[in-house]
């Protein structure tokens, strides 16, 4: 069928075939369709929809579009999980090599910082020597060898995706739940997963601000997923405060490190990341019920064993052999590390979680264009969380700038994202509630 034939049937809220939606998405993929018609059909499908079937064949198709990865030789479960995007969420970090330690693979396919929320390759990026874009022969070495990986999606991994993605982002057409479902799934089952969970960030640091949003989301990726033969769950997070005590590259790798070592943990960023990890292990039948997966997690932990797997991790893919005895060493640190203190006494009542990420932009710790190097150094430690009680003594968060300027101005972004109050105010469960198929 001509492609102008495709593009009218879903602009009259027509069902497309699968055979419609996957020869389209090859001449996308091959050049033979041109942005503009493939602009035609994401505007077409963003203002009258997919049902799930369609959903499932786009996907698929966008899969198909390059390189599919199998892991058939190897003899566990091969596990992921995907997040929707916040400001501190540093879960990967440690959920990757925590379910390492409990014998799955997981070769984690990420992406770097969209807009005001943190990339996972950019945290990675922040080691020195660590690469984020190996061949796929070092790929499968390291997931075979220290039970995950945490890479970049190289160039012919679901090619489909970058065009249509690409053009979404200039022709108004991000926010359909459809091409979003697509678009995440299409990269994951080209990775060759058997079992996904996908933490879908909700609140005023997410990209879904509202439940009602976040529980659509949720059902169609959960829905297409176990369509597409990979079981999947979805655990919506909340994302109204910081995830964790830092936001910024290195820092949250310093973090994270720390959280593997059993030093310094927050309680919410670990309920999510144990959370996270059980349900994978329930799912792939690794464990019987979400209290015995927290048990081996536990065991992981506190034996060393999740830390073992992630130093391997890091080895492999290049990075320094002793990283983990002393990231400090290796990490990037800020000329300016001093804490801003809010303009009067009281309990955390709420913060602009979107903003603080917005001032790590301005410290250039993200990105206002594609091509910009980031300065891994900056960023916020010791945030303060909903709840606590600020004072001359407890400050907001620990700025690292590299000048006064920029210091000054994140001073005056975080003052201005924290609300305080006079009584204590009732804290939210970090995670909100479970999908499932």
């Amino acid at each position: 069928m001509l492609p102008q034939e495709i593009i009218r049937k879903k602009r009259n809220r027509q069902t497309l075939t699968s055979d419609e939606i996957a020869g389209f998405i090859n001449g996308i993929t091959d050049g033979t369709i041109m942005d503009a018609q493939a602009a035609a059909l994401t505007m077409a499908i963003f203002l009258n929809g997919l049902n799930a079937d369609e959903t499932v064949a786009l996907t698929m198709a966008m899969r198909d579009s390059g390189d599919v990865l199998n892991w058939q030789e190897f003899d566990a479960p091969i596990v992921d999980k995907h997040s929707s995007g916040g400001v501190g969420d540093k879960v990967s970090l440690m959920l990757a090599p925590l379910l390492a330690a409990c014998g799955v693979y997981v070769p984690m396919i990420s992406g770097r910082g969209l807009g005001h929320t943190g990339g996972t390759l950019d945290k990675f990026d922040s080691i020195p020597g660590y690469q984020t874009m190996p061949d796929n022969d070092l790929f499968r070495r390291t997931v075979k060898e220290a039970g995950c990986a945490i890479i970049g999606q190289t160039g012919n991994l679901a090619p489909a995706d970058k065009k249509i993605y690409a053009i979404r982002d200039v022709c108004g057409t991000v926010e359909s739940v459809e091409l979003i479902t697509a678009s995440i799934l299409s990269k994951k089952l080209a990775a060759g997963l058997e079992y996904l969970v996908m933490d879908l960030k909700c609140g005023n640091g997410a990209f879904m601000d509202n439940l009602e949003n976040a529980r659509q989301l949720a059902h169609s990726i959960v829905k297409v997923a176990n369509g597409a033969g990979t079981r999947t769950s979805a655990l919506i997070t909340d994302m109204n405060q910081v995830l964790g005590h830092t936001v910024g590259n290195a820092l949250e790798m310093a973090e994270a490190v720390d959280f593997l070592k059993g030093q310094k943990i927050d309680s919410r960023l670990r309920e999510i990341t144990l959370a996270l990890c059980a349900e994978l292990l329930v799912n792939a039948q690794q464990a019987a019920s979400e209290n015995e997966a927290r048990a081996k997690l536990q065991t992981a932990w506190d034996s060393g064993r999740a830390l073992e797997h992630f130093a391997r991790m890091v080895t492999l893919l290049g990075g320094p052999a002793d990283f983990c005895d002393r990231p400090t060493h290796y990490l990037a640190k800020a000329a300016i590390i001093r804490p801003v203190y809010a303009q009067h006494a009281g309990y955390v009542n709420a913060m602009q979680t979107r903003d603080i990420g917005l001032s790590l932009i301005k410290l250039k710790g993200g990105r206002v264009r594609s091509d910009q190097k980031l300065d891994y150094a900056t960023g916020f430690t010791e945030f303060c969380q909903i709840g606590d009680y600020l004072d001359s003594n407890k400050p907001v968060a620990i700025i690292h700038a590299q000048n006064e300027s920029d210091f000054e101005q994140a001073a005056a972004d975080l003052q201005a994202a924290i609300s305080l109050n006079e009584t204590k105010p009732t804290t939210t469960a970090p995670v909100i509630e479970k999908i499932t198929a």
